[in-house]
């Protein structure tokens, strides 16, 4: 006799999509939260080491969630700073999010809540690895999956460091370098996966002719001559495009 045709058929997936969204949100950020965890404790250890309470550092990180602002905060709270000056800070400190913004794939997060958490955690990391996600893969569970993850990583290196912070006093050495090595792995994961050499190249560029320009702020200018080095390539592609289409 025939086999039976639902003994040949693969049994379906059962697994929940919430669940198997998950598990990819947590494979795509495992390797950015073993920089991100030390990272936060250092944090948590300057947040202690600065004569603040250890709740502070949970507080930091929920309701201000941008990892340089963060360690700048400190010293402003501790300096009874404005909140003119702490607004303005805040502004030139995190002034690179306008650009990401303009490509980081929010249409594929659906619903007002989640929506607004995606906007809200719109980190550096959480840009970068979202662009690792292939298109057709960027749900919205999965999306907003990795940037809960991103920032439970942060909170609980926060939390962990000022708790040690009593019995650590000072800041270890080099682990101010957590950020710096997080960076440059996920610049290379990006060149991996694009295998763009333009890109890293005209990023190189715009940051030395801002560091020769305008050393005081570097970093806006780089980005915005990035943005118009990007622009021209574009418009430079878009037009040798047309050409090729109508010869």
């Amino acid at each position: 006799m025939p086999a039976n045709p639902d003994e040949l058929s693969p049994e379906p997936d059962t697994t929940p999509v919430h669940a198997n969204a998950f598990a990819a949100a947590l494979k795509d950020t495992i390797s950015v939260g073993v920089a991100m965890v030390p990272l936060g404790v250092a944090f948590g250890l300057l947040v202690i080491e600065s004569g603040l309470s250890w709740w502070w550092a949970p507080l930091f990180s929920t309701f201000i969630y941008a990892g340089s602002l963060e360690f700048l905060a400190i010293g402003l709270v501790v300096a009874a700073t404005p909140l003119a000056s702490i607004a303005l800070s805040t502004v030139l400190v995190n002034f690179r999010h306008v650009f990401y913004a303009l490509s980081f794939p929010l249409h594929a997060v659906r619903g007002p809540l989640a929506k607004t958490y995606s906007m809200y955690a719109l980190t550096d990391e959480a840009y970068a690895l979202a662009h690792h996600i292939p298109a057709a893969e960027r749900t919205t569970a999965r999306i907003v999956w990795m940037q809960v993850l991103c920032q439970s990583y942060w909170v609980s290196g926060g939390v962990a460091g000022a708790l040690l912070g009593r019995a650590l006093p000072q800041v270890p050495q080099g682990m101010w370098f957590a950020l710096t090595a997080l960076f440059t792995v996920l610049a290379l994961d990006a060149f991996r996966q694009n295998r763009d050499l333009t890109s890293p190249m005209l990023a190189i560029g715009s940051a030395l002719v801002a560091l020769l320009v305008a050393r005081d702020e570097m970093l806006v200018v780089g980005m915005l001559l990035f943005l118009a080095a990007l622009t021209v390539r574009f418009a430079l592609r878009r037009a040798r495009g047309e050409r090729v289409a109508r010869a």
